[in-house]
């Protein structure tokens, strides 16, 4: 009897090998790539984590909007940023759909919105008011916006909503998109040297915030349904009449394929959570530092191994 419990407790084991702890696929782990230095950095840093375990990873540049499809489909394995008030919506719609999982919260707390340096408070000093922001709009006028103010959204594939807000409380602003997370920088950079006034798209947590002091503009609070319905906010008859939420979320999105094909990376997907310090200085790496991001990953790695070391263990 004691060798018959003892054959099927072996056996038992055996079992568990070869289901609970499956050996991940060698297919590859596809991670998306977009257009800001703080995911682009995060993903070289999660997929060389996952290198490590011995996972094959492939990166791929994809659309920051379109990219919870791709993962709904299978044909991109996980998203590492999730923003509340960029990608909330695109990322509702593809978990109503099915095919996707939400694989948890960063520890960090999110904000994007309207902002600008301090020195344009002296400029405008009674800003962060949405309301003193727009009797001041001449002091951002250019050349390219005639006599109203000149606001520098995002890309265009962030959709931000910046003209929809505009027009919802009927702000005396013209909205231009940025090409790139780059051309933000060097909007403010343009404008430290004689402080001239300047309103931009900024979110936090980044670089910016240590190089630069500001303030985000203070626009009616969010409510859920602002973006869905006209009744919800200040303007009855208009969507996006309200601010970004001013702490927002930031999570992780998988394949719902990929815990059963990949259980050891997706156990470490998990327990992945980064603070805003560290993804502030993800970003700083590439933006300040000017290192490549694969660089700039294996160097957060090699000044972070208490953190990252946790997770796979």
């Amino acid at each position: 009897m004691i060798k018959m419990t003892k054959a099927l407790t072996a056996g038992a084991l055996a079992l568990m090998s070869t289901t609970a702890f499956a050996a991940d696929s060698s297919d590859p782990i596809v991670i998306p790539i977009h257009n800001w230095s703080s995911q682009i950095v995060m993903s070289n840093v999660v997929g060389q984590i996952l290198e490590e375990k011995g996972n094959n990873v492939e990166y791929v540049t994809t659309d920051s909007q379109a990219v919870y499809e791709s993962i709904r489909l299978g044909d991109v394995t996980m998203e590492l940023e999730v923003w509340e008030g960029a990608f909330g919506a695109s990322f509702r719609a593809a978990l109503e759909k099915g095919g996707i999982v939400d694989v948890g919260d960063h520890n960090a707390v999110t904000r994007e919105d309207w902002w600008y340096p301090m020195w344009t408070k002296d400029a405008c000093p009674g800003l962060p008011s949405w309301e003193a922001l727009n009797d001041c709009a001449a002091i951002f006028a250019t050349a390219e916006t005639g006599e109203k103010g000149r606001y520098l959204d995002g890309p265009v594939d962030w959709l931000k909503h910046g003209q929809e807000r505009v027009a919802a409380l009927d702000m005396d602003f013209v909205v231009v998109n940025a090409g790139s997370a780059a051309a933000l920088w060097a909007e403010i950079g343009a404008a430290e040297a004689d402080k001239r006034p300047v309103v931009v798209f900024n979110w936090t947590p980044n670089f910016a915030e240590a190089v630069w002091p500001g303030e985000f503009v203070e626009f009616p609070a969010w409510e859920d349904g602002c973006d869905k319905d006209p009744a919800v906010g200040p303007n009855p008859d208009a969507l996006y009449d309200c601010g970004n939420p001013a702490t927002g979320y930031l999570k992780k999105a998988a394949w719902d394929g990929m815990e059963a094909k990949w259980p050891d990376a997706y156990a470490v997907l998990e327990k992945i959570s980064f603070t805003n310090p560290q993804i502030a200085q993800m970003a700083k790496l590439v933006d300040i530092d000017e290192l490549e991001p694969e660089d700039a990953a294996a160097q957060w790695l090699e000044g972070n191994k208490d953190v990252w070391e946790a997770w796979i263990n």
